[in-house]
Parts: structure tokens; C-alpha cells; sequence
């Protein structure tokens, strides 16, 4: 998101509860127009000084704690940050002055629909969350929901499934698999342990989704949008891709094993983009294919490079 609002003119600022590490992923990106600060998120009402001093008008909020089993983890501080920390974001643009001048647009997340009552979810499927981060994302989603309704707050919801890039860190099975095979490759390892093959994902393309995110905010009326492909793919489906892109059979490297297995798999999250296609004009374009492929090239350049 960074690279095209720059991209696109605007000056950006990025928040951060780890300014240290965050200053060495993006020193390469670093410019007059983008600057880091840090930021204590578990501090209530500090929002609103960052709304004061530095007069945004366009807002969009990643924050998130949890990742993979991790969903399960530290329920108090997933509650916290995805959930709680989003009232401080609507509520400073509430008491702020130039509140009809700010859009906010808040990540929400596929896994607020949880054991699925139809496939695919639209923006009109129940919710059913089924982990403390589906729980948190979607208390949030629904106080955007109440500030844009009963305030007039200039908030929306993008209903985010998987998306990838090189980015992703090896907690992610897309990066996992990616690095593993790299390294197999490289002659650097000889298997990888994974969880369960037939677990699926509607898997898209990040840069893709923040331009999703950015129509929204743009729009003339900002309402909540589903971005997804509405495709889905298998983690086989994942392996076969990247190893048959090294000329390598999956099967003869793949470890599965329980332990490894989401302590509660959603089922089917399939998302239906008509809603954003037929408004905004956005749908997928890059294909889970084509996007292992990107980032187990990615992978054997900088293992190459690191050796």
C-alpha cells in the first residue's frame, strides 16, 4: 500500500509498535514522502493526537496480531489491537474536525465468516467466527459499520481473503512453501513438513488487493466490498506449482503431519467479488499459480545471494 499511494502522489505515514525492525524492511523504500513513527497501540485515545497533528485524509488500518494457530493465541491482545484498537481509529475521526474530510478503510478479514452458512460469502453472509481473531475482526467490522451509520464517519470494511506476496513472512504456508523448495533446490534442504494437502483457500495477489482498497476509499460513497478471487486452491495445489516450477516432484519432498493442522479449519472460504467488479470495476487478475511462482523466484535469489 505504501509503494502506490506513493506512487500515486500522497505523502504517507506509517505506524509501527517495532519502529526498529520496520526501519530495516523498508530503508530500501524510504523517502522525502514516507516516514515511519512509532506507536503504542494498547494505549486508548492516542489516536486521535496522530488525526491532530498530522491531518490525514485518507486512513487505512492493517494492524493485527495472529497468524496461522497463532488465531488462538493471547486471545486478551488479539481482542486489543484487532478489535479494540479500530474504536480508537473511529472515534478520533468522530470528535475530529475534519471528519467529513478523512476516509478510513479498516482490513477486515474471510476469517469473520468462520464455519460457512453458503459458499461462496458475499457481503451479505452471516458471520460465524470461529477463533478470538475472526471474534476481534469482527467486533471492529461492526463498529465501522455503526460510526459510518449512526455517525456519518467516512469508514468501510474490505473484507479481505488470502492475499500473498513476497513480502509474506515463512509463518505463511505460501512463503513456507516457497522458501522450502527454494532451499531443496539449492541443495540447503531435503523436505518440508507441512499440514494437511487438502486444505483449501481462496489465495489472490496483495499488490492487487491494496489497489481494491484504494478504489474504496476513492469511491463516492464508501461502503464495505468482499476482495477476493473467487477461485479456490489447494495447498497440493501450492506444492505442485512451485516444485514443478524447479522441475521437482512435490511428493518426493512433502512431510505431512496433525500437529501441523489449523486447530479449527474454516470451511470453504470462497469469496464473491461481484459486488466490487460490478461498482468499482476491480477483480483478480494474478492467479495463485503465478504468484508461487513469483515467490519461490524471489526466495532463489536472495538464498543465492545470501550464500
Amino acid at each position: 500500500m505504501v509503494e502506490l499511494l506513493l506512487s500515486k502522489g500522497f505523502e504517507v505515514l506509517g505506524l509501527t509498535s517495532n519502529l526498529h525492525q520496520a526501519q530495516v524492511h523498508y530503508t530500501s523504500n524510504r523517502t522525502e514522502k514516507f516516514c515511519l513513527a512509532g506507536f503504542d497501540y494498547a494505549q486508548a485515545g492516542e489516536f486521535s493526537k496522530i488525526v491532530e497533528e498530522y491531518q490525514p485524509n485518507v486512513i487505512f488500518n492493517y494492524a493485527a496480531k495472529a497468524t496461522g494457530q497463532g488465531m488462538f493465541d493471547a486471545p486478551y491482545e488479539i481482542n486489543r489491537l484487532n478489535g479494540g484498537f479500530v474504536v480508537d481509529i473511529v472515534e478520533a475521526l468522530r470528535q475530529s474536525r475534519r471528519r467529513e474530510e478523512i476516509v478510513f478503510c479498516q482490513a477486515s478479514s474471510s476469517e469473520m465468516f468462520g464455519t460457512v452458512t453458503e459458499t461462496p460469502q458475499s457481503e451479505g453472509t452471516s458471520f460465524r467466527p470461529k477463533s478470538p481473531y475472526g471474534a476481534a475482526k469482527l467486533y471492529a467490522h461492526n463498529m465501522v459499520n455503526i460510526y459510518r451509520s449512526i455517525y456519518g464517519v467516512r469508514c468501510c470494511s474490505a473484507i479481505l481473503y488470502n492475499h500473498e506476496s513476497i513480502r509474506r513472512s515463512t509463518q505463511f504456508v505460501t512463503k513456507k512453501i516457497a522458501n522450502a523448495a527454494a532451499r531443496i533446490k539449492l541443495g540447503q534442504a531435503d523436505s518440508i513438513t507441512l499440514g494437511s494437502l487438502d486444505a483449501k483457500r481462496d489465495w489472490g495477489y496483495a499488490p492487487e488487493y491494496v489497489e481494491a482498497m484504494f478504489r474504496m476509499v476513492c469511491a463516492e460513497t464508501v461502503d464495505d466490498y468482499v476482495i477476493a478471487t473467487g477461485h479456490l486452491s489447494s495447498v497440493r495445489d501450492l506444492c505442485a506449482a512451485v516444485f514443478g516450477h524447479l522441475d521437482l516432484d512435490y511428493r518426493d519432498f512433502i512431510k505431512t503431519q496433525t500437529n501441523d493442522f489449523r486447530i479449527v479449519e474454516s470451511f470453504n472460504l470462497l469469496g464473491d467479488p461481484t459486488k466490487i467488479k460490478e461498482k468499482l470495476g476491480w477483480s483478480a487478475k494474478k492467479t495463485i499459480q503465478e504468484i508461487m511462482v513469483e515467490l519461490v523466484e524471489h526466495e532463489i535469489k536472495c538464498l543465492s545471494e545470501a550464500s
